[in-house]
């Protein structure tokens, strides 16, 4: 039918003419209560925000010449930010000429993983990209 027609078919019927697809051909309308319709979409929106989990990434740095002891303080914050539910990317910065001992940084990233390796798993494994070696961790389900 005509826009026109439908125009004069909602006025009758107290409601709207919303356009439900424009891109269509012929465009496809529909008679609804247009209020009711946005107050039911901000609700649906609402809803799905709700049940949205936000997951966020925390960062650890340390170079590859990290002691024992701070290795593993920086593992015990690791592991809070995983029990929150938090990723983790540790990131190992090269200074230098440390960057032709890249197998220092690995090796700190595997005793580093060892320590924490009970509340996640590797998403990216460890990755050299310019000066940083990075390896990101998401927490066990």
């Amino acid at each position: 039918m005509t826009s026109r027609q439908a125009l004069l078919m909602a006025t009758e019927k107290q409601l709207d003419l919303v356009k439900i697809a424009p891109q269509a051909k012929p465009p496809v309308c529909k008679f609804m209560d247009y209020g009711k319709f946005r107050f039911e979409q901000s609700k649906k929106e609402k809803e799905a925000k709700k049940n949205q989990k936000i997951i966020n990434i925390k960062e650890i740095r340390f170079s590859p010449k990290i002691e024992e002891n701070d290795l593993n303080v920086k593992a015990k914050n690791a592991q809070k930010f995983l029990l929150d539910g938090d990723k983790v990317k540790v990131t190992i910065r090269f200074r230098g000429r440390e960057v032709d001992h890249v197998t220092f940084g690995q090796n700190a990233l595997n005793r580093f993983y060892d320590i924490v390796k009970d509340y996640c798993v590797i998403e990216k494994a460890a990755r050299l990209v310019g000066k940083n070696m990075t390896m990101i961790l998401t927490p066990k389900q």
